[in-house]
C-alpha cells in the first residue's frame, strides 16, 4: 500500500521560544504557581484516581474484539493499566498534522475554530455509532518533521519550535483534548530526538507517536523508501514512557506506532507492554476500503500488541472508486473495532 509523504520540502522555522504552559494541569506547574512541596503536589495526581475496574476493562476488550474467532482478540497476558488509563474506556478521535503545512493534515489545513468545529463534527458522529464507548478529542501533532533537505547537521528533519508545540497544546484546552507529540526521525534516531521532548511528556494530557515511514536507517533520503523501527526501538519509548510515569506519578501514557507494511515494524512479538503505557499498533495506509480493509488485517489485526488504530485521509482515500471515506459504522465492524481514529 501507498501512503501520502507528510513532507517533501524544507520547513522554514521561527526562533524556538521558551514552552508556555498556562492552564496545563501538570502537577508540578501547580504546585510551583501555589508554593506548595512538588513532591506532596504529584502524589495527589494519581491518589484522586480510582483503580481500574478489571471487570469492565475485561468486559470491553471482549467488545473490542467482535467476535474475533482467531484467538487473537483481546489479547492474553496484558497487564493491567494504572489508574486513570483511557482505553477501552474511551474511544479517542484524534485530528493529524502540523501547523506549518496544509499538506500534512486538517490539523494545520484549517484555521483552529474551523478545525475544532470539524472535529465536533466527527466525534459526535462516533458517538452516534457506539453511544456505549464515550470519545476522548485528540490533536496528534508532528513534533519533530521529515524534510527533503539535510539542514545543518544531515538528518533530514526538523524539530518544531516550543511556540508550536505551546500553540498546540493551548487549542487542545478549548475540547479538553489530549494531545499527542509525534517523532518522524529520519536520519537522526528515536534516543536523540525523544528525550528533547520530555517536558511535554511529564505533562498529564501530552503522549506520544513514532512514524517508521521515516526511520530512514539505510541512510537513505526520507520519502524515497519505506523506513523501519524494531521492537528494540519500540521498547525503549515504552521503557521512556514508563519511567516518566513512575516519576511523575501519572495516568498511564498512550503510545502509537504507525504502521502500514511488514517492515516497518520488525521483531513485534518482542514488544514489551507496561502497565505505565498503552500500546496502539496504528494502520496508516491510505486507498479504497478493501484496500485499508486489508492493511489492517494483515499488518495490525493479525500481528496483535495491545489496541489498535485506523487513520482516515480526508483526500487521498476518495481517490479511487468507490470515492468515499470509510464510516464509523464500517469501522465498527473490524475485528478488532479500533480504539484510536485518526484524521488527516
Amino acid at each position: 500500500m501507498t501512503k501520502t509523504k507528510h513532507l517533501t520540502f524544507t520547513l522554514l522555522l521561527a526562533g524556538s521560544l521558551p514552552a508556555l504552559f498556562t492552564n496545563c494541569t501538570n502537577s508540578t506547574s501547580k504546585a510551583k504557581a501555589n508554593g506548595s512541596d512538588s513532591t506532596k503536589a504529584k502524589v495527589a495526581v494519581n491518589t484522586t484516581l480510582a483503580p481500574i475496574d478489571t471487570l469492565k476493562y475485561n468486559k470491553k476488550l471482549v467488545e473490542l474484539a467482535n467476535g474475533d474467532t482467531t484467538g487473537r482478540w483481546p489479547v492474553k497476558k496484558q497487564p493491567y493499566p494504572l489508574p486513570g488509563a483511557i482505553l477501552p474506556f474511551k474511544r479517542i478521535v484524534a485530528y493529524y498534522g502540523n501547523l506549518y503545512s496544509k499538506k500534512m493534515g486538517i490539523l494545520g489545513e484549517l484555521p483552529p475554530k474551523e478545525m475544532l468545529a470539524k472535529l465536533d463534527g466527527e466525534i459526535k458522529k462516533w458517538e452516534k455509532v457506539d453511544p456505549k464507548t464515550p470519545v476522548q478529542p485528540a490533536l496528534h501533532y508532528i513534533a519533530v518533521v521529515a524534510q527533503g533537505s539535510p539542514g545543518k547537521d544531515g538528518k533530514y528533519r526538523a524539530r518544531m519550535p516550543d511556540k508550536q508545540i505551546d500553540s498546540v497544546l493551548k487549542i487542545a484546552l478549548e475540547r479538553k483534548a489530549i494531545v499527542f507529540l509525534d517523532i518522524q526521525v529520519s536520519l537522526s534516531t528515536i534516543k536523540s530526538e525523544l528525550p528533547l521532548l520530555e517536558k511535554y511528556l511529564k505533562l498529564p494530557q501530552v503522549h506520544l507517536g513514532i512514524d517508521p515511514e521515516f526511520s530512514m536507517k539505510t541512510g537513505a533520503r526520507p520519502g524515497t523508501k519505506i523506513g523501519t523501527f524494531d521492537a528494540a526501538d519500540v521498547n525503549y519509548c515504552t521503557d521512556y514512557l514508563a519511567d516518566l510515569v513512575k516519576k511523575y506519578n501519572l495516568p498511564p501514557k498512550i503510545f502509537t506506532l504507525h504502521r502500514f507494511t511488514k517492515g516497518m515494524v520488525t521483531n513485534v512479538q518482542n514488544i514489551k507492554l507496561h502497565p505505565e503505557v498503552q500500546f496502539v499498533m496504528h494502520m496508516d495506509g491510505w486507498g479504497e476500503p478493501e484496500l485499508k480493509k486489508g492493511t489492517y488485517r494483515y499488518f495490525v489485526s493479525e500481528a496483535p500488541v495491545q489496541f489498535t488504530g485506523f487513520k482516515l485521509f480526508y483526500k487521498n482515500d476518495i481517490k479511487k472508486v468507490p470515492n468515499k471515506m470509510m464510516t464509523p459504522d464500517e469501522l465498527m465492524k473490524l475485528k478488532p473495532v479500533p480504539s484510536y481514529i485518526q484524521y488527516q
